[in-house]
């Protein structure tokens, strides 16, 4: 008997083909197993029917852990006489399918065992295999053997040779096999000298020792490091050196023990933290580390990751800064030349190139769901499976936390974390990034799909490319693209959907952000909606929220900002135009997120926008700590949640304490959402409701509306295989314009 088998997934770079090996030859089969370039692997098999079968059940239960499988196709036939079992060279075939390389993935517990031991690979920093190391940000192009990697111009020595042609060892085909004598070199930059190997990675301890700031060559890009002490003097000068006064800094702990010292941490949080992902976790503080995460609650935090992390912290007790090497609004950096600029005290790198670049991804857990805020490392270029008919298209995003997807048979792929594209080398990123994926993914666009906000670089790039190929172009309302993310993600047919966010192009003109949605995935129709506030100086109320609260308020509040005019530029005058604008508005907005900062800079916790969402996640700092003392009644009329009764509240209740009045701003929110929310879904007998948007990621406001949801015998949704923010909501938009191709 014969069995031609498909298998499509992730299978390649996982060391899927020997474990194929293994047990056909354990069963005393024949044949061979060969990668397919793009489109999965082929496995033929011939012997006892008996021994077939229980071959195809072993290829189910005991792949290897990082290996996904998808889909199984099987046709039998006649035997070819085969002489026995053989691991054919890949080759670059096309056929209907899917396969993608598995993303970058942590150093394993077997390679940390190998580094210790003295032989080749003792305390060598590039030490990986068939089960860890990086895949994404090496490879240039399918399949993923070596020659079309990053690793292409490192000669394999004898030994490692050896293991890479040996089916029965674990580095047997893993691309980045390498050791001390033929892998990647690694390089201390200081000042004028250079250093290398162990030597060098020891000169870089003792710099960081003494408070220095050390760029630091990682998988996907460059990071700065220094010490967080108690004092905070080196974070303090890294904040001086990258022009960032408050954004919060990640942080890297040697182990959980170090991580407990500075943080609380529940089995959720531990299990992802130590996962083979190891992206950051946002953990609620235990201790105050200065000038790493002002004002806030949390830190971020991840465990090392690499080599090269493992024998830093050998010698290092105590967390540190480890925090994307980036100009503010510009990418990671990744190569050597560009890190020159930065103005790091010493460059520890190595001469192997990354490929592609790729920030750390970053999650918080709301209760038990873990919400994705950046989705790049560790999980692209997974793909999304997702159900019913597919065509191959473009999502492009916004303009802010921008990643692209390209659907494609049954599957999304999301790109790595690409960032605001309104700076040229973020743009050129991004048209890099969808170059870079649809080259591994194989892919010609049947249509594109993007914002409808008319001024958005990455709108304008749709209509580029829409119109130079002939391409239909779909423009997705921001909020029915977040809405629809989740309904893909979880395969609802319709929904009530809360979008709340900081911004979104409204079909009104204005700008959208604290809407309730009726949706299916192709349609959606606006129920209601925050009340409207006026936003004088359009983006200068988001980054001067003293501004919104005076939209919000108007001429009561003309006094309040008078005491604070050293927050404006220009003083009183200022001011005066402020109002002046307020009798005439051109913008107005139903943004929660903005509501958020009104009231943050009304309790004086926030009165300048140094990074997005600094002063609505300083409230949510402030308020976990209150009540809710002023227990104000949702007022909704005709579709309307009103909102300035609420402000004019805390106004008048302003002396009281900061973190109550914070509290009851955030209930009076959620709970006013949650009702319309409840209301609109029993109207029309729905029995699902959604959260998404960038105001989704509070905790308080999440779970409350969670709360209300399911207490009304409705269920309740969010997102979690893409970011709740504008990080997924290219993933909306594919999955909307694949709704409307369908119907078209």
């Amino acid at each position: 008997m014969l069995a031609k088998i498909k298998v499509n997934g992730i299978v390649q770079g996982v060391g899927f083909r020997p474990f194929v090996y293994r047990i056909a030859t354990h069963l005393n089969l024949k044949g061979y197993v060969l990668n397919l370039g793009d489109a999965g692997v082929e496995i033929e098999v011939e012997g006892e029917e008996k021994k077939i079968y229980e071959f195809i059940d072993l290829l189910k239960k005991k792949k290897p852990s990082l290996a996904k499988i998808d889909e199984i196709k099987t046709e039998f036939g006649r035997e070819k006489g085969y002489r026995k079992f053989e691991i054919k060279k890949s080759i670059d075939k096309i056929e209907e399918g899917v396969s993608i390389i598995p993303p970058d993935i942590a150093i394993c517990d077997k390679c940390i065992e190998d580094m210790k031991k003295q032989e080749r690979r003792f305390n060598y920093f590039f030490t990986t295999c068939t089960n860890c190391g990086p895949r994404y940000t090496i490879i240039k192009k399918l399949p993923y053997d070596r020659q079309n990697t990053t690793m292409n111009e490192f000669e394999m020595c004898v030994d490692c040779y050896n293991e890479y042609t040996n089916p029965s060892d674990r580095r047997y085909h893993a691309q980045t096999i390498a050791c001390k004598n033929c892998g990647p070199q690694i390089f201390l930059k200081d000042g004028s000298k250079i250093f290398e190997g162990e030597y060098g990675i020891k000169k870089a301890i003792n710099l960081i020792k003494k408070g220095k700031i050390v760029a630091i060559k990682g998988i996907g890009g460059y990071h700065l490091a220094c010490i967080a002490d108690e004092k905070g003097e080196h974070v303090k000068k890294l904040r001086e050196l990258l022009g960032r006064p408050q954004k919060p800094f990640a942080l890297m702990a040697k182990d959980i023990e170090m991580v407990k010292e500075i943080a609380f941490i529940n089995k959720y949080e531990e299990e992802i933290l130590k996962s083979h992902i190891r992206p950051i976790v946002l953990l609620e503080k235990r201790r105050e580390l200065p000038y790493v995460a002002p004002l806030l609650h949390n830190y971020g935090i991840m465990l090392p990751y690499t080599g090269l992390h493992l024998l830093l912290f050998e010698e290092i007790d105590m967390p540190l800064v480890m925090t994307s090497a980036n100009l503010p609004g510009k990418p990671i950096i990744y190569n050597e030349e560009d890190i020159e600029k930065i103005g790091a005290d010493a460059i520890l790198f190595y001469n192997r190139k990354i490929w592609q670049r790729s920030d750390d991804s970053i999650l918080r857990y709301v209760g038990k769901n873990a919400l994705l805020i950046r989705r790049s490392r560790g999980y692209v270029p997974s793909g999304i499976k997702v159900d019913g008919k597919t065509y191959a298209i473009l999502g492009v995003g916004a303009e802010e936390n921008v990643s692209a997807c390209i659907l494609n048979r049954g599957y999304a792929f999301l790109s790595q974390y690409i960032g605001h594209v309104n700076k040229i080398e973020t743009f050129e990123f991004f048209e890099d990034t969808i170059q870079h994926m649809k080259k591994l993914i194989n892919v010609d666009f049947e249509a594109i799909a993007c914002d409808m906000h008319p001024s958005f670089l990455t709108t304008k790039y749709a209509e580029e490319i829409s119109a130079e190929r002939e391409l239909p172009l779909f423009r997705v309302q921001h909020h029915h693209a977040h809405i629809a993310k989740v309904m893909a993600e979880h395969n609802l047919n319709e929904s009530i959907g809360i979008a709340i966010d900081g911004m979104g192009y409204g079909e009104d003109g204005n700008i959208w952000g604290g809407e309730i949605l009726y949706c299916s995935i192709g349609e959606y129709k606006r129920l209601g909606h925050l009340e409207y506030h006026k936003m004088p100086g359009g983006d200068l109320a988001t980054k001067y929220p003293l501004r919104m609260l005076a939209g919000i308020m108007g001429e009561n509040v003309y006094d309040f900002l008078s005491e604070r005019k050293e927050v404006f530029p220009h003083g009183e005058k200022e001011i005066e135009i402020v109002f002046k604008m307020i009798k005439n508005p051109s913008i107005k907005t139903s943004s929660c997120g903005r509501l958020l900062d009104a009231i943050s800079a009304l309790l004086d916790i926030c009165h300048f926008m140094n990074y997005e969402g600094e002063p609505a996640l300083k409230l949510e700092s402030i308020a976990r700590k209150g009540r809710n003392i002023l227990e104000i009644e949702p007022l909704i009329k005709n579709g309307v949640i009103y909102t300035k009764n609420m402000v004019e509240e805390i106004f008048e209740n302003r002396n009281g304490k900061r973190e109550n009045l914070a509290y009851s701003a955030e209930e009076y929110i959620a709970k006013s959402l949650a009702q319309m929310a409840i209301e609109k879904a029993e109207e029309k007998d729905i029995e699902n409701i959604v959260i998404a948007g960038g105001c989704a990621y509070n905790e308080h406001i999440n779970l409350r509306i969670r709360e209300m949801v399911e207490n009304s015998a409705l269920n309740f949704f969010v997102n979690s295989k893409v970011p709740c923010g504008d990080g997924g909501i290219s993933f909306g938009q594919v999955m909307v314009a694949n709704e409307k191709m369908k119907k078209s």
